[in-house]
Protein backbone atom coordinates (compact mmCIF):
# COMPACT_ATOMS: atom_id res chain seq x y z
CA UNK A 1 0.00 0.00 0.00
CA UNK A 2 2.90 2.20 -0.36
CA UNK A 3 2.12 4.21 -3.30
CA UNK A 4 0.71 7.89 -4.31
CA UNK A 5 1.71 10.91 -5.81
CA UNK A 6 3.74 14.01 -5.47
CA UNK A 7 4.91 16.77 -7.57
CA UNK A 8 8.22 17.89 -6.89
CA UNK A 9 11.01 20.34 -7.72
CA UNK A 10 14.20 18.88 -9.01
CA UNK A 11 17.56 19.43 -9.94
CA UNK A 12 20.60 16.35 -9.84
CA UNK A 13 18.09 14.77 -7.40
CA UNK A 14 17.58 17.68 -5.22
CA UNK A 15 15.46 19.95 -6.91
CA UNK A 16 14.16 22.46 -9.68
CA UNK A 17 12.80 20.21 -12.65
CA UNK A 18 8.92 19.47 -12.55
CA UNK A 19 7.87 16.16 -12.25
CA UNK A 20 5.19 14.65 -10.77
CA UNK A 21 5.99 10.77 -9.31
CA UNK A 22 4.53 8.19 -7.40
CA UNK A 23 5.60 7.45 -3.52
CA UNK A 24 7.58 4.30 -4.67
CA UNK A 25 9.04 6.66 -7.90
CA UNK A 26 10.21 8.63 -4.78
CA UNK A 27 12.19 5.96 -2.72
CA UNK A 28 13.51 4.87 -6.70
CA UNK A 29 15.28 8.38 -6.81
CA UNK A 30 16.62 8.44 -3.16
CA UNK A 31 17.87 4.86 -3.82
CA UNK A 32 20.03 6.96 -7.59
CA UNK A 33 21.17 9.58 -5.03
CA UNK A 34 22.76 6.51 -2.76
CA UNK A 35 24.50 5.19 -5.96
CA UNK A 36 25.95 8.38 -6.90
CA UNK A 37 27.64 8.57 -4.00
CA UNK A 38 29.70 5.62 -6.05
CA UNK A 39 31.96 4.44 -2.89
CA UNK A 40 29.56 2.14 -1.18
CA UNK A 41 31.28 2.90 1.98
CA UNK A 42 28.15 3.03 3.72
CA UNK A 43 25.48 0.02 3.56
CA UNK A 44 21.82 1.36 2.32
CA UNK A 45 19.18 1.74 5.18
CA UNK A 46 15.81 2.63 4.61
CA UNK A 47 13.26 3.55 7.18
CA UNK A 48 11.14 5.20 3.98
CA UNK A 49 9.01 2.13 3.14
CA UNK A 50 6.13 0.21 4.82
CA UNK A 51 7.33 -3.41 4.17
CA UNK A 52 7.95 -5.02 7.42
CA UNK A 53 8.79 -8.01 5.78
CA UNK A 54 12.40 -6.36 4.73
CA UNK A 55 13.80 -7.24 7.85
CA UNK A 56 13.65 -10.54 9.64
CA UNK A 57 12.75 -8.36 13.26
CA UNK A 58 8.94 -9.27 11.93
CA UNK A 59 8.99 -13.14 11.01
CA UNK A 60 5.66 -14.33 9.48
CA UNK A 61 3.05 -17.22 11.19
CA UNK A 62 4.20 -20.35 10.53
CA UNK A 63 0.49 -20.66 10.77
CA UNK A 64 -0.04 -18.71 7.89
CA UNK A 65 3.02 -20.17 5.33
CA UNK A 66 1.46 -23.58 6.49
CA UNK A 67 -2.28 -22.89 5.57
CA UNK A 68 -1.21 -21.13 2.00
CA UNK A 69 1.08 -24.04 1.13
CA UNK A 70 -1.34 -26.68 2.31
CA UNK A 71 -4.17 -24.57 -0.11
CA UNK A 72 -1.63 -24.35 -3.11
CA UNK A 73 -0.83 -28.52 -2.75
CA UNK A 74 -4.37 -29.32 -2.52
CA UNK A 75 -4.48 -28.32 -6.04
CA UNK A 76 -8.40 -27.47 -5.35
CA UNK A 77 -7.92 -23.81 -6.24
CA UNK A 78 -6.11 -23.20 -9.40
CA UNK A 79 -9.56 -21.61 -10.97
CA UNK A 80 -10.96 -18.11 -11.02
CA UNK A 81 -12.89 -17.03 -7.75
CA UNK A 82 -15.99 -15.23 -7.66
CA UNK A 83 -15.41 -11.48 -8.37
CA UNK A 84 -16.33 -10.65 -4.46
CA UNK A 85 -14.24 -13.42 -3.22
CA UNK A 86 -14.64 -16.60 -2.53
CA UNK A 87 -17.21 -17.65 0.14
CA UNK A 88 -15.86 -18.78 2.93
CA UNK A 89 -12.98 -16.06 2.66
CA UNK A 90 -15.65 -13.41 2.74
CA UNK A 91 -17.19 -15.71 6.21
CA UNK A 92 -13.94 -15.56 7.55
CA UNK A 93 -13.33 -11.99 7.20
CA UNK A 94 -16.72 -11.07 8.43
CA UNK A 95 -16.40 -13.18 11.54
CA UNK A 96 -12.96 -11.53 12.39
CA UNK A 97 -14.17 -8.20 12.06
CA UNK A 98 -17.50 -9.21 13.55
CA UNK A 99 -15.42 -9.49 16.88
CA UNK A 100 -15.05 -5.94 17.71
CA UNK A 101 -18.26 -4.93 16.58
CA UNK A 102 -21.74 -4.18 18.80
CA UNK A 103 -23.41 -6.35 15.88
CA UNK A 104 -22.48 -9.36 13.26
CA UNK A 105 -21.86 -8.72 9.65
CA UNK A 106 -23.10 -10.71 6.98
CA UNK A 107 -20.35 -12.22 4.51
CA UNK A 108 -22.69 -10.21 2.03
CA UNK A 109 -20.74 -7.27 4.03
CA UNK A 110 -17.72 -8.32 2.23
CA UNK A 111 -15.28 -7.95 -0.59
CA UNK A 112 -11.90 -9.29 -1.51
CA UNK A 113 -9.73 -6.76 -2.91
CA UNK A 114 -6.32 -7.15 -4.31
CA UNK A 115 -4.70 -5.71 -0.92
CA UNK A 116 -5.92 -1.98 1.15
CA UNK A 117 -5.04 -0.19 -2.36
CA UNK A 118 -7.80 -1.65 -4.63
CA UNK A 119 -9.98 -1.10 -1.66
CA UNK A 120 -9.32 2.25 -1.68
CA UNK A 121 -9.78 2.95 -5.78
CA UNK A 122 -12.93 0.93 -5.38
CA UNK A 123 -14.58 3.39 -2.69
CA UNK A 124 -13.44 5.72 -4.43
CA UNK A 125 -14.68 4.79 -7.99
CA UNK A 126 -18.06 3.47 -6.00
CA UNK A 127 -18.52 7.09 -4.88
CA UNK A 128 -17.71 9.49 -8.00
CA UNK A 129 -20.39 11.12 -9.86
CA UNK A 130 -20.10 14.72 -11.71
CA UNK A 131 -19.08 17.46 -8.91
CA UNK A 132 -18.85 15.13 -6.36
CA UNK A 133 -15.82 16.14 -3.67
CA UNK A 134 -13.99 14.34 -0.76
CA UNK A 135 -12.68 15.14 2.28
CA UNK A 136 -9.10 13.76 2.50
CA UNK A 137 -6.68 13.81 5.85
CA UNK A 138 -3.62 15.86 5.84
CA UNK A 139 -0.79 14.78 6.29
CA UNK A 140 -2.34 11.46 4.89
CA UNK A 141 -1.80 8.89 2.17
CA UNK A 142 -1.60 9.65 -1.12
CA UNK A 143 -3.22 7.45 -2.88
CA UNK A 144 -6.87 8.45 -2.27
CA UNK A 145 -5.91 11.73 -4.01
CA UNK A 146 -4.09 9.93 -6.74
CA UNK A 147 -7.62 7.45 -7.34
CA UNK A 148 -9.87 10.81 -6.84
CA UNK A 149 -8.21 12.54 -9.37
CA UNK A 150 -8.79 9.54 -12.21
CA UNK A 151 -12.33 9.67 -10.63
CA UNK A 152 -12.82 13.55 -11.44
CA UNK A 153 -13.34 13.87 -7.91
CA UNK A 154 -12.46 16.87 -6.39
CA UNK A 155 -10.10 16.72 -3.14
CA UNK A 156 -10.52 18.77 0.02
CA UNK A 157 -7.97 18.43 2.86
CA UNK A 158 -8.68 19.08 6.58
CA UNK A 159 -5.71 18.98 8.66
CA UNK A 160 -4.64 16.55 11.42
CA UNK A 161 -3.72 18.39 14.58
CA UNK A 162 -0.09 17.26 15.93
CA UNK A 163 -0.52 19.06 19.21
CA UNK A 164 -3.63 16.76 19.85
CA UNK A 165 -2.57 13.71 19.11
CA UNK A 166 -3.37 13.98 15.11
CA UNK A 167 -6.82 14.28 16.12
CA UNK A 168 -9.26 15.52 13.12
CA UNK A 169 -9.86 18.99 12.85
CA UNK A 170 -13.46 18.39 13.04
CA UNK A 171 -14.33 21.99 12.81
CA UNK A 172 -12.91 22.14 9.27
CA UNK A 173 -14.16 19.49 8.16
CA UNK A 174 -18.16 20.89 8.78
CA UNK A 175 -16.63 24.02 7.27
CA UNK A 176 -15.49 22.09 4.23
CA UNK A 177 -18.54 19.64 3.70
CA UNK A 178 -21.06 20.69 1.25
CA UNK A 179 -24.17 18.75 -0.30
CA UNK A 180 -21.70 17.01 -2.95
CA UNK A 181 -19.58 16.34 -0.37
CA UNK A 182 -19.60 12.07 -1.02
CA UNK A 183 -17.45 11.01 2.04
CA UNK A 184 -14.74 11.81 5.12
CA UNK A 185 -11.70 9.29 5.08
CA UNK A 186 -9.96 8.62 7.99
CA UNK A 187 -6.89 6.45 8.76
CA UNK A 188 -6.55 4.55 11.82
CA UNK A 189 -4.05 3.93 13.52
CA UNK A 190 -2.42 6.66 11.32
CA UNK A 191 -0.11 6.20 8.64
CA UNK A 192 1.94 8.30 8.18
CA UNK A 193 1.78 9.62 12.15
CA UNK A 194 1.53 6.92 14.66
CA UNK A 195 -1.73 8.06 16.36
CA UNK A 196 -4.06 5.87 17.15
CA UNK A 197 -7.65 7.61 17.64
CA UNK A 198 -9.78 7.23 21.53
CA UNK A 199 -13.63 5.98 21.30
CA UNK A 200 -14.67 9.40 22.48
CA UNK A 201 -12.58 10.85 19.19
CA UNK A 202 -14.23 8.40 16.79
CA UNK A 203 -17.61 8.68 18.16
CA UNK A 204 -17.51 12.97 17.16
CA UNK A 205 -15.94 12.30 13.57
CA UNK A 206 -19.28 9.43 13.66
CA UNK A 207 -21.34 12.32 14.29
CA UNK A 208 -19.75 15.34 12.35
CA UNK A 209 -20.10 12.58 9.31
CA UNK A 210 -24.01 12.28 10.22
CA UNK A 211 -24.84 16.23 10.52
CA UNK A 212 -22.96 16.90 7.57
CA UNK A 213 -25.05 13.74 5.67
CA UNK A 214 -22.00 12.10 4.13
CA UNK A 215 -20.30 8.66 5.02
CA UNK A 216 -16.96 7.48 6.56
CA UNK A 217 -14.26 5.52 4.80
CA UNK A 218 -12.46 4.09 7.30
CA UNK A 219 -8.22 2.75 6.46
CA UNK A 220 -7.67 -0.13 8.78
CA UNK A 221 -4.89 -1.36 7.10
CA UNK A 222 -3.10 -1.21 10.50
CA UNK A 223 -6.12 -2.34 12.58
CA UNK A 224 -5.03 -3.65 15.70
CA UNK A 225 -1.33 -2.56 15.59
CA UNK A 226 -1.71 -0.48 18.41
CA UNK A 227 1.30 -0.72 21.39
CA UNK A 228 0.99 2.29 23.64
CA UNK A 229 -1.85 1.34 26.01
CA UNK A 230 -4.81 3.12 23.61
CA UNK A 231 -6.56 0.50 22.65
CA UNK A 232 -7.73 0.02 18.29
CA UNK A 233 -11.04 0.58 18.29
CA UNK A 234 -12.85 -0.01 14.60
CA UNK A 235 -15.23 2.60 13.26
CA UNK A 236 -17.82 0.34 12.50
CA UNK A 237 -18.81 0.47 16.11
CA UNK A 238 -20.16 3.63 14.64
CA UNK A 239 -21.74 2.26 11.92
CA UNK A 240 -25.61 3.11 13.80
CA UNK A 241 -25.13 6.64 13.69
CA UNK A 242 -23.18 7.01 10.32
CA UNK A 243 -22.93 4.36 7.06
CA UNK A 244 -19.22 2.97 7.24
CA UNK A 245 -16.66 1.75 4.44
CA UNK A 246 -14.03 -0.17 6.21
CA UNK A 247 -11.07 -1.28 4.06
CA UNK A 248 -8.42 -3.66 5.69
CA UNK A 249 -5.92 -5.93 4.87
CA UNK A 250 -3.71 -8.75 5.85
CA UNK A 251 -0.87 -7.42 4.86
CA UNK A 252 0.40 -5.32 8.13
CA UNK A 253 -1.32 -7.69 11.12
CA UNK A 254 0.15 -10.46 9.76
CA UNK A 255 3.62 -9.53 8.25
CA UNK A 256 2.74 -10.55 4.00
CA UNK A 257 1.79 -7.45 2.20
CA UNK A 258 3.21 -9.16 -1.03
CA UNK A 259 0.44 -11.94 -0.77
CA UNK A 260 -2.47 -8.84 -1.24
CA UNK A 261 -5.16 -9.60 0.33
CA UNK A 262 -7.54 -6.89 1.43
CA UNK A 263 -10.84 -6.31 1.84
CA UNK A 264 -13.28 -3.49 1.66
CA UNK A 265 -16.90 -4.20 4.37
CA UNK A 266 -20.09 -2.07 4.50
CA UNK A 267 -20.72 -1.12 8.35
CA UNK A 268 -23.95 -0.32 7.67
CA UNK A 269 -26.73 -1.94 9.77
CA UNK A 270 -29.20 0.56 9.01
CA UNK A 271 -29.11 -0.66 5.77
CA UNK A 272 -28.03 2.17 3.67
CA UNK A 273 -26.01 0.01 1.06
CA UNK A 274 -28.63 -2.72 1.20
CA UNK A 275 -30.35 0.21 -1.53
CA UNK A 276 -30.84 -2.23 -4.03
CA UNK A 277 -29.10 0.15 -6.65
CA UNK A 278 -26.43 0.47 -4.42
CA UNK A 279 -25.93 -3.17 -3.96
CA UNK A 280 -26.11 -3.53 -7.75
CA UNK A 281 -23.62 -0.79 -8.22
CA UNK A 282 -21.07 -2.12 -5.76
CA UNK A 283 -21.19 -5.85 -7.33
CA UNK A 284 -21.20 -4.66 -11.37
CA UNK A 285 -18.00 -2.81 -9.96
CA UNK A 286 -16.31 -6.02 -8.78
CA UNK A 287 -17.05 -7.97 -12.14
CA UNK A 288 -14.44 -5.66 -13.70
CA UNK A 289 -11.68 -6.71 -10.80
CA UNK A 290 -9.53 -9.24 -9.97
CA UNK A 291 -9.09 -10.70 -6.52
CA UNK A 292 -5.79 -11.83 -4.87
CA UNK A 293 -4.49 -15.51 -5.97
CA UNK A 294 -7.67 -18.16 -5.31
CA UNK A 295 -5.29 -20.20 -2.93
CA UNK A 296 -4.24 -16.95 -0.92
CA UNK A 297 -8.10 -16.85 -0.35
CA UNK A 298 -8.72 -20.34 0.45
CA UNK A 299 -5.92 -19.93 2.91
CA UNK A 300 -7.33 -17.55 5.07
CA UNK A 301 -10.02 -19.23 7.34
CA UNK A 302 -7.62 -21.28 8.88
CA UNK A 303 -5.21 -18.79 9.09
CA UNK A 304 -7.83 -16.63 10.70
CA UNK A 305 -8.64 -19.27 13.42
CA UNK A 306 -5.56 -20.76 14.18
CA UNK A 307 -2.77 -18.10 14.46
CA UNK A 308 -2.21 -17.85 18.40
CA UNK A 309 -2.28 -14.70 19.75
CA UNK A 310 1.88 -15.04 20.88
CA UNK A 311 2.61 -14.29 17.57
CA UNK A 312 0.35 -10.83 17.23
CA UNK A 313 2.01 -10.03 21.07
CA UNK A 314 5.85 -10.09 19.36
CA UNK A 315 4.80 -7.83 16.61
CA UNK A 316 3.22 -5.25 19.00
CA UNK A 317 6.25 -5.61 21.24
CA UNK A 318 8.84 -5.15 18.60
CA UNK A 319 7.37 -1.99 17.19
CA UNK A 320 6.45 -0.44 20.38
CA UNK A 321 10.42 -1.28 21.00
CA UNK A 322 11.49 -0.05 17.77
CA UNK A 323 9.17 2.91 18.14
CA UNK A 324 11.33 3.99 21.42
CA UNK A 325 14.23 3.53 19.92
CA UNK A 326 13.33 6.23 18.01
CA UNK A 327 11.46 8.91 19.56
CA UNK A 328 15.07 8.08 22.44
CA UNK A 329 17.51 8.80 19.45
CA UNK A 330 15.35 12.07 18.05
CA UNK A 331 15.28 13.25 21.30
CA UNK A 332 18.98 13.73 21.77
CA UNK A 333 18.77 15.41 17.96
CA UNK A 334 17.81 18.75 17.83
CA UNK A 335 17.63 19.68 14.65
CA UNK A 336 14.30 17.19 14.37
CA UNK A 337 11.33 17.74 16.48
CA UNK A 338 9.22 14.88 17.70
CA UNK A 339 5.46 16.36 18.31
CA UNK A 340 3.77 13.19 19.19
CA UNK A 341 5.28 9.73 20.50
CA UNK A 342 3.83 7.20 17.84
CA UNK A 343 0.88 5.12 19.40
CA UNK A 344 0.57 2.57 16.44
CA UNK A 345 1.00 1.31 13.04
CA UNK A 346 4.64 1.56 11.78
CA UNK A 347 5.23 5.14 10.73
CA UNK A 348 5.51 8.64 12.60
CA UNK A 349 5.87 12.14 11.51
CA UNK A 350 8.96 14.59 12.68
CA UNK A 351 9.05 18.23 11.95
CA UNK A 352 12.64 19.30 10.48
CA UNK A 353 14.15 22.65 12.34
CA UNK A 354 15.82 24.48 9.16
CA UNK A 355 16.39 27.09 11.43
CA UNK A 356 19.51 25.68 12.48
CA UNK A 357 20.60 23.91 9.30
CA UNK A 358 22.22 25.96 7.17
CA UNK A 359 22.31 24.89 3.57
CA UNK A 360 18.82 22.62 3.87
CA UNK A 361 16.14 24.26 1.80
CA UNK A 362 13.37 21.91 2.41
CA UNK A 363 12.40 18.63 3.65
CA UNK A 364 13.02 17.26 0.16
CA UNK A 365 16.39 18.65 -0.10
CA UNK A 366 17.21 17.14 3.14
CA UNK A 367 16.20 14.01 2.18
CA UNK A 368 17.88 13.76 -0.78
CA UNK A 369 21.00 15.40 0.29
CA UNK A 370 20.48 12.36 3.72
CA UNK A 371 20.48 9.61 1.03
CA UNK A 372 23.91 11.38 -1.06
CA UNK A 373 25.92 11.45 2.16
CA UNK A 374 24.73 8.87 4.55
CA UNK A 375 22.85 6.35 2.88
CA UNK A 376 19.82 6.63 4.83
CA UNK A 377 16.04 6.86 2.87
CA UNK A 378 13.33 8.60 4.42
CA UNK A 379 10.39 9.64 2.94
CA UNK A 380 10.25 14.00 2.98
CA UNK A 381 6.74 14.90 4.30
CA UNK A 382 5.71 16.61 0.82
CA UNK A 383 5.00 13.53 -0.46
CA UNK A 384 2.22 12.99 2.25
CA UNK A 385 0.93 16.43 2.67
CA UNK A 386 3.69 18.59 5.09
CA UNK A 387 6.27 20.54 4.27
CA UNK A 388 9.05 20.75 6.42
CA UNK A 389 8.30 16.98 7.92
CA UNK A 390 9.62 14.12 7.38
CA UNK A 391 8.18 10.41 7.73
CA UNK A 392 10.20 7.60 9.39
CA UNK A 393 9.33 4.34 9.20
CA UNK A 394 10.43 2.44 12.46
CA UNK A 395 9.46 -0.95 11.52
CA UNK A 396 13.15 -2.59 10.99
CA UNK A 397 15.38 -4.14 13.31
CA UNK A 398 16.81 -2.24 16.18
CA UNK A 399 20.51 -2.31 14.88
CA UNK A 400 19.82 -0.33 11.65
CA UNK A 401 16.82 1.86 13.23
CA UNK A 402 19.60 2.52 15.45
CA UNK A 403 22.60 3.17 12.74
CA UNK A 404 20.65 5.03 10.74
CA UNK A 405 19.16 7.72 13.52
CA UNK A 406 23.10 8.09 14.05
CA UNK A 407 23.72 9.13 10.49
CA UNK A 408 20.80 11.49 10.43
CA UNK A 409 21.95 13.25 13.18
CA UNK A 410 25.83 13.55 11.95
CA UNK A 411 24.29 14.75 8.96
CA UNK A 412 22.03 17.33 10.61
CA UNK A 413 25.28 18.38 12.96
CA UNK A 414 27.59 18.23 9.55
CA UNK A 415 24.71 21.09 7.80
CA UNK A 416 24.30 23.27 11.31
CA UNK A 417 24.71 27.00 10.62
CA UNK A 418 28.27 28.06 11.83
CA UNK A 419 27.21 29.83 14.19
CA UNK A 420 25.36 27.31 16.04
CA UNK A 421 28.82 25.22 15.56
CA UNK A 422 30.61 27.64 16.71
CA UNK A 423 28.66 27.86 20.04
CA UNK A 424 28.55 24.14 20.72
Amino acid sequence: MENGVVTVNRKNHESKANSTITIKGFMSLLMKSVDENGDGSKRVISLGMGDPTLTTYFPISTVAEEAVSEALQSHKFRGYAPTAGLPQARIAIAEYLSRDLPYQLSSEDVYITCGCTQAIDVSVAMLARPGANILLPRPGFPLYELSASFRGVEVRHYDLLPEKGWEVDLDVVEALADQNTVALVIINPGNPCGNVYSYHHLEKIAETAKRIATIVIADEVYGHLAFAGKPFVPMGIFGSIVPVLTLGSFSKRWIVPGWRLGWFVTNDPSGTFRNPKVDERIKKYFDLLGGPATFIQAALPQIIAHTEEVFFKKTIDNLRHAAYICCKELKDNPYIICPYKPEGSMAMMVRLNLSLLEDISDDIDFCFKLAKEESVIILPGTAVGLNNWIRIIFATDPFALLEGLKRVKSFCERHARKCLKTTE
